[in-house]
């Protein structure tokens, strides 16, 4: 397939560990309160290809969660931070390391990158991170009604390799590991854009999570929404499909749930998903 790479504009965006926030109780669909770790942060023992469901948190975020402290510049971090981005650590112990964006979280405006897991013991909170942003605006020639976005070119590139991404008939045909139904889709309908943040499936009904498998739902799983178009923030659309990666855990709060970065979507059955169980990042990052 080919596409419009050359023409994207790679520029430098600064980012620095948040800080994990905290409420008090916080108080689920079930009425029940729970002091519970949620947001920000290092999560040292969770991370891509780990389970997203069944955790003693809400909204957990994988590896490590960060923001640019101005609030001026963070918007940018948000917007221009694609899945599979290099990102560089530029001081403290662990200088010159490298990582990979992971995906970004609409509300508490993060993006996560993935850390090999020796790098997050030499980690102390105060590194500033360099990434290099790219891919907003990758298109492909062949499907001019499918959006990218989101998404590093070189990402798009290793998945068409691994054939996760295949041309037929007119259709691109992409592996997933999930498919949701649109009327389990939460929090972030309403967006005007999904280049920034995610859109949360709803986990809050226990036969329609053992239905559609969700309790086997992972950190990195590449899924599939039905029925939902995504072109200029996401909707409702019979025949259209949105494809995005699981970037944050289930949650106890009403319309909330696992969280979805969106990477592809259809305005019409230009996208066919198929299932794959090794449709994860962790088989696609370096």
């Amino acid at each position: 397939m080919k596409t419009n790479k050359e023409k994207l504009v790679m520029h430098s965006l600064i980012g620095k560990i948040h800080h994990p926030t905290g409420r008090g109780y916080r108080v689920g669909y079930d009425g029940k309160g729970r002091i519970i770790p949620a947001v920000g942060g290092i999560t040292y023992n969770f991370q891509i290809g780990d389970s997203c469901m069944g955790i003693v948190g809400d909204h957990v975020e994988p590896g490590v969660s960060i923001q640019n402290p101005n609030k001026d510049e963070n918007p940018a971090l948000q917007l221009f931070s694609c899945v599979g981005n290099k990102v560089r650590i530029t001081s403290g112990d662990a200088k010159g390391k490298t990582g990979v964006i992971t995906g970004t979280h609409g509300g508490i405006e993060h993006a996560f990158v993935y850390f090999d897991e020796d790098v997050l013991d030499f980690l102390s909170g105060d590194e500033t991170m360099l990434v290099k942003g790219y891919g907003q605006g990758l298109a492909i020639e062949e499907f001019p009604n499918i959006k990218v976005m989101n998404l590093d070119p070189e990402l798009f590139e290793i998945m068409e390799a691994k054939e996760f991404l295949r041309e037929e008939e007119n259709h691109l045909k992409i592996g997933v590991t999930h498919i949701i139904p649109a009327c389990l889709m939460g929090s972030g309908l309403g967006a005007s854009a999904l280049e920034s943040g995610d859109y949360d499936i709803m986990t809050q009904d226990e036969d329609m999570n053992k239905q559609y498998k969700l309790d086997t739902l992972r950190f990195g799983d590449i899924v599939a929404i039905e029925d939902h178009n995504g072109f200029n923030g996401p909707h409702y659309k019979k025949g259209s499909w949105i494809i995005g990666v699981i970037v944050h855990s289930d949650s106890y709060t009403s319309g909330h749930g696992p969280g979805v970065c969106a990477l592809f979507t259809s305005n019409d059955d230009s996208i066919v998903p198929f299932i794959d169980k090794q449709a994860n990042l962790k088989n696609f990052i370096k």
